[in-house]
């Protein structure tokens, strides 16, 4: 079968680096988290003491370090030199800051050339916020997931509590909000659905139903069905 292009985008916890990755493993894909990139440089910011609000400095200290994926056994390691980063990047810090970081226009540039030598290739499942529109715009399928605000702080929620993070639910719910209103108002490659994307709905349903729901628009484009 033709090794195609796979590009899913939609808002925070809406499912796509879970589904993207299983999606990827059973298709023998590469799989490539885009927001882990951003999420990096975030985390970078951070330690270095660099202020996210200067887009300058950040490509200057994103042209310091490597951002890199390594597949193992257990699933995919987010690498920041030869730093393990792949927990630190999913703290609270981090994700309430990673959208600032996103909305530059210099850093989304050198980050998006990154990401589209990637998947010239094809054979490759990219999920994150543009993929569809300005990543990878030809992708032979796009899907945008969406999910109410409610659930998506469900999710999240037990997802920290697994990790041992108590968080309070209301104030993921408002962090959640915050970061859609960042995403969608941005003025560099804002988070809107493809016209030639398919919306999913995933309020309610497992996230086998998704990959399910996804494999069949795959069968459809490539006329499997």
């Amino acid at each position: 079968m033709k090794k195609i292009s796979i590009a899913i985008d939609g808002p925070a916890s809406s499912g796509k680096s879970t589904v993207a990755k299983i999606l990827a493993e059973k298709l023998s894909y590469i799989y490539c988290d885009t927001g882990a990139m951003y999420r990096a440089l975030t985390y970078l910011a951070i330690t270095a003491g660099v202020d996210m609000e200067d887009g300058s400095a950040l490509c200057r200290l994103l042209s310091q370090h490597s951002i890199t994926f390594k597949q193992q056994s257990e699933g995919q390691l987010v690498f920041v030199d030869k730093e393990d980063v792949t927990e630190a990047i999913r703290q609270g810090d981090v994700t309430n800051t990673v959208s600032v970081v996103a909305a530059h226009g210099e850093v989304r540039e050198k980050l998006v050339e990154l990401q589209q030598q990637i998947g010239k290739q094809g054979g490759i499942v990219m999920d994150g916020r543009d993929i569809g529109t300005t990543v990878l715009p030809d992708a032979e399928v796009k899907i945008f997931l969406v999910a109410s605000v409610e659930e998506r702080a469900e999710r999240r929620y037990k997802e920290n509590l697994s990790k041992g993070i108590n968080t309070d639910f209301e104030t993921l719910k408002q962090e959640i909000e915050r970061r859609d209103r960042i995403d969608s108002t941005r003025e560099v490659s804002p988070l809107v659905q493809a016209e030639d994307a398919v919306r999913i709905d995933t309020t309610g349903m497992t996230i086998l139903a998704v990959v399910e729901a996804i494999e069949a628009v795959i069968s459809e484009k490539l006329g499997l069905d």
